[in-house]
């Protein structure tokens, strides 16, 4: 039996191999043919009187006038120009090139080549899900807080005590600045010294005055949030010692929480106090649960975000907890707890999020990309589920492109900053920061991505004017990350849609047949010597092969092979 086996093997091999040698000969045979053709072609040039045609052409071009390159030369100059009208034309609204669109998807299976792009391209005609998002003007850039933003002392300055650079623009610090006064102040903050204290802490552009202030405001009144925020966003070296702050203003908030909870409805100073107080809590309790997920604690984060901020607080959605709460519950790898987050938040009324819109696509990635092959796909066709992971993939490019270029890692990333532009290149560093490896625990996710996000580009060929999903890309994004990212930074812009080789082709022979036809109208003399001139030497080396070939082979070999 393990003969018989063995021989059943070395049968399998070497008809294995015989197909691949076949395959093999299949792919140089026309070479072969075409030798076969010119041997044939010089054996019947007599019969075929050969000789005779190629002089009676040459007699032919002899007596051209120039008229007849004039009228030559415009001909192709028209039809190049036509040509070029037309795919022109068919570019402005399909977005490909009439003539690469026929070669790829009809020469080319007849050749039996397909393009390995190919297996994207099937989902390009079908009719995508549409967005109630979408919208018919573009809208204004607004600067959204980066909901994972880092701390400044224990992050953003030990990177400015290693490299030397600083990680945060002016103008991104100067917008904090701004949302702490918002969220940290209130009108009657005057009635009390240490919360007058921490005003003026709030608008203090040097971090050690800003220190210094706060410091003070605690020799007021130990029991001053504010304070203990700003000592643990910025003197805090640590994480740990940040973590031991702001429980201190955890305590501390609370209390005051508690204290203006009873006196809201009092008077409108109360209730702005009231709104100041909630708006510290919160803020404490985000950035709690964010040291419990950066010091390994990520059950502990998950519980704080889902039981004392989403079900306590739903209505403050300015911070963007959900996002929190969909990293963390990602490096916990729940991907059933993610979906339901996003079942909630990818609602059509809300604003979208490159976290929302490539946490969907990497959901559905997941499912299929193990076993994803672009040569496999390309032949077969796209599955149900593939098609799926496909389109999240094109919908949440389409929101953000800049993302794939940093999580394929072909552009490098930098320390997110403070403040990101929605569908810009700062939401890009700020997501591919915190979600890079989550993409990269999922086998193949990034395979997928590589082989399908530059497939969203040939179905928006204009995205300043008009969007697929969602409503036109804006165009100040580039103007407003360059503001909030630091200037060692390349700013990623929106990647434009290159013209197709064909219509450059064509432009370029257009332009040169027009360039011909101008010059044999102006020198018809002159040009009727240069094409000539010039086809005699194309023809040269041809000429100078069958002289060789005539002189090498006997001039009766023709009579001896119809003797035999």
């Amino acid at each position: 039996m393990q003969r018989e086996g063995a021989m059943a093997e070395v049968r399998v091999s070497l008809l294995d191999r015989l197909k691949s040698t076949i395959a093999w000969s299949w792919t140089y045979l026309w070479a072969l043919w075409f030798v076969m053709v010119l041997f044939l072609i010089y054996i019947l040039r007599a019969p075929l009187r050969i000789n005779e045609n190629v002089n009676t052409v040459a007699m032919f071009l002899n007596t051209l006038t120039p008229k007849f390159y004039v009228a030559l030369t415009g001909t192709s100059s028209l039809i190049s120009g036509l040509i070029l009208i037309f795919e022109w034309w068919y570019f402005r609204k399909y977005g490909t090139s009439f003539i690469e669109q026929v070669s790829v998807n009809h020469l080319g299976p007849l050749l039996g080549g397909v393009e390995s792009s190919s297996s994207t391209g099937s989902i390009l005609n079908g009719s995508p899900e549409t967005e109630g998002s979408r919208q018919s003007s573009v809208p204004e850039c607004k600067v959204w807080r980066n909901p994972l933003n880092l701390f400044r002392g224990a992050e953003y300055n030990r990177y400015t005590w290693v490299t030397g650079r600083e990680p945060l623009t002016y103008y991104d610090m100067n917008l904090s600045a701004q949302d702490h006064q918002t969220f940290f102040t209130c009108d009657s903050d005057g009635l009390r010294p240490a919360d007058a204290t921490m005003q003026k802490a709030w608008r203090e552009r040097n971090p050690q005055a800003r220190i210094k202030t706060a410091h003070q405001a605690l020799e007021l009144n130990n029991e001053c949030a504010p304070a203990y925020i700003l000592l643990a966003e910025e003197e805090a070296t640590t994480i740990v010692e940040a973590e031991r702050l702001f429980r201190l203003a955890l305590k501390a908030g609370e209390a005051c929480s508690r204290r203006s909870q009873q006196l809201q409805h009092h008077s409108t100073q109360q209730e702005a106090q009231h709104r100041r107080d909630t708006n510290v809590l919160v803020y404490i309790k985000r950035r709690i649960a964010m040291c419990a997920r950066k010091l390994g604690r990520t059950r502990e984060a998950v519980k704080i975000m889902r039981d004392q901020l989403m079900k306590e607080f739903p209505l403050p959605n300015v911070l963007n907890i959900h996002e929190n709460l969909l990293e963390a519950l990602l490096e916990l790898q729940a991907y059933a707890d993610v979906q339901a987050v996003l079942a909630k938040y990818d609602d059509i009324s809300l604003p979208k999020s490159a976290t929302i819109c490539y946490t969907a696509a990497l959901l559905k990635a997941r499912s299929v990309c193990d076993k994803f092959s672009p040569e496999v796909a390309s032949k077969r066709g796209l599955s149900t589920a593939e098609m799926n992971a496909v389109e999240a993939i094109h919908r949440a490019v389409e929101f953000n492109p800049h993302v794939p270029k940093y999580l394929l890692e072909t552009k490098s990333l930098i320390l997110p900053p403070e403040h990101i532009l929605k569908r810009g290149d700062s939401e890009a560093v700020a997501y591919a920061f915190f979600h890079l490896q989550h993409w990269r625990r999922v086998e193949g996710a990034l395979n997928l991505l590589h082989c399908t996000w530059e497939g969203t580009f040939r179905m928006i060929p204009y995205p300043l004017e008009k969007g697929h999903l969602f409503y036109p890309y804006p165009s100040c994004t580039e103007s407003a990350d360059r503001e909030l990212l630091p200037s060692f930074h390349e700013v990623s812009v929106y990647p434009k849609k290159e013209l197709p080789f064909f219509i450059l082709f064509t432009a370029g022979l257009c332009s040169f047949t027009a360039m011909l036809a101008l010059l044999t109208h102006q020198f018809p003399d002159l040009m009727g010597v240069f094409a000539k001139a010039f086809f005699g030497t194309l023809f040269a080396p041809f000429n100078f092969m069958v002289e060789k070939i005539e002189g090498f082979l006997p001039s009766s070999l023709w009579h001896h092979l119809t003797r035999i």
